[in-house]
Order: structure tokens, then sequence, then C-alpha cells
């Protein structure tokens, strides 16, 4: 059987959160780049399965997709990394100063890979910007202020909304992540990662890297959205909901979830999180 027990899947979190932490800036800022470029093409796709069927939750279905390309191919998304590398540095085997890197480098590498998606998209969407007649431009364009502008106007019930949606976004997504860590087949790991990520996007929750992409391909495509808005009352607020949302109720909260495991700095003692990986190292 391919299956990966719970605390099996644990070690494999803070390993994956070490590795993330040792990555050069240079790999960090490619994975960011084909990372967030992937989840933008997933997003497109998702908007063009609503756009046909008319149905909400066909977007959710398909959207998948672009995860899984990640996931598998071994690039970065920061919104996973959130859960991963700060279970590493309570196990003391990254710093702070790498993790705030790792997640600098990816995000750079995201707002590039999307950046230059939504370049491309919308000249392909608009006809190289003669007709902006295209459903899905006008998508964009209203996925954008709805992600901005409705939150302003409702003042610091948006910021604390935004804030929420970012939490139980990035508490799915990181689930992806882990749950891809439960299988040792890619079929499996496909579909373990796959059911978090639907119930996420199902629901029309906040990502940081989806934003990165919609809302300035919204604004391309003449969103009434300023890069104040995009930042101040979206961007940042997601990204700190995200990892909340991710650090918190998936990587803290699965560690504590095993018996015996110690989070905080001390020495290495059976049963504890620490004494788990230091006797992997020495096995």
């Amino acid at each position: 059987m391919d299956y990966v027990k719970p605390n099996e899947i644990l070690k494999s979190m803070v390993e994956g959160g070490t590795a993330k932490a040792s990555a050069s800036a240079g790999q960090m800022l490619v994975r960011g780049f084909l990372g967030g470029a992937i989840l933008a093409f997933a997003t497109t796709l998702a908007f063009t399965a609503v756009s046909q069927t008319k149905i909400g939750m066909a977007g959710a279905i398909i959207f998948p997709v672009g995860f899984a390309m990640i996931v598998l191919l071994g690039l970065e998304l920061v919104t996973g990394s959130f859960a991963l590398i700060p279970l590493s540095v309570l196990a003391r085997r990254a710093s702070v100063g790498r993790m705030l890197g790792s997640f600098g480098w990816a995000i750079v590498g995201h707002i590039l890979g999307c950046l230059v998606y939504a370049v491309l998209y919308d000249l392909t969407v608009t006809k190289m910007g003669s007709d902006m007649a295209n459903p899905l431009a006008q998508t964009l364009i209203s996925t954008a202020e709805a992600k901005t502008i409705a939150y302003k106007s409702m003042g610091a019930e948006g910021l604390l909304l935004v804030i929420v949606k970012a939490i139980l976004c990035n508490w799915m997504v990181t689930l992806g992540v882990v749950m891809a860590m439960s299988s040792t087949s890619t079929i499996g790991k496909i579909a373990a990662m796959w059911l978090p990520i639907l119930t996420f996007f199902g629901q029309g929750f906040e990502h940081a890297v989806v934003n990165m992409f919609v809302i300035p391909a919204g604004m391309m495509l003449g969103a009434k959205v300023s890069v104040g808005d995009w930042w101040l009352w979206n961007q940042i607020p997601v990204l700190v909901g995200n990892f909340i949302g991710g650090a918190l109720f998936t990587g803290v909260m699965l560690a504590l979830s095993q018996k015996g495991i110690k989070l905080l700095p001390g020495r290495n003692v059976p049963g504890t999180l620490d004494s788990a990986v230091s006797a992997e190292q020495s096995a």
C-alpha cells in the first residue's frame, strides 16, 4: 500500500520546510515564477469552465490541476510553505532569517510569473487589445474589483473579512500540500491533494498567489483598482491571513495532534518532534 501514516507525514513536513529554507534565492525565484504562472493558468482554466458551463463549482473541480502540477514538479507555492517552514523553524532545523528570505524570494517570483501570464493572457482574450467583449475579460475586471474595492467600501470590517477569508483559504491549501505527502504514488498524491484545494476554491476564499494574477490582470483590462487598493485592501492582508491559516491551523495544529509533540525550543527528548527528527537524521 502507498498510504503514509500521519507521524511519517509530520516528519516529511519538517524535512520539506528545511529543504525550502535551504534553497538558494535563485532557486526560489525561478520556482516561484513557475509556480505563480502555473497557478494563473489554472485560474483562467477555472474561469473558462464557469463561463462555458454557467456552473460555479465547475471551476473548483478543475482548478486543482495547477496545484497538482506545482507539487509534482517540486516548484514553489509560498502559501504551502507557510505551513512547512515555520514547523522546521520550531524543530530548530531552519532559522527565522532563512524562512523570511525563502518567503520573500518566492513572493517576488510569484509576482513576476503572474504578471507575465497576465500580460499574455490579456492580449489573448482581447485579441491583442482590439476586442473587450470577451466574457473572460469582463470576469477578470469584475473579480479584481470585488477583491479590492468591495472590501474597501466596508472599511475596517472589510479588512477583517479579507483576513478571515485568507485564513480559511490557506487552512485548506496547506492541507493540500500535506495530503500530497500521504501517498507515495503519483495518482494517490493527486487524488489526496485535490480534495482540500477544491474545497477552498469552491467557496471563494482569498488566496495570495491567485490574487497576484487576478487583480493586476483585471487592472490591465480597465478595472477601477489602483496599486494601493490592490496591496492595502487585498494582497498584504491576504498574505497575513494565509500565513496564519497555514502556520497555525495546519502546521502547528497537525504537530500538536501527534501525541507527545514538543514545539517549543529545548533539549531533544524522547517522544518529541525534535527527537523524532534527530533519530531520523542519525538513522
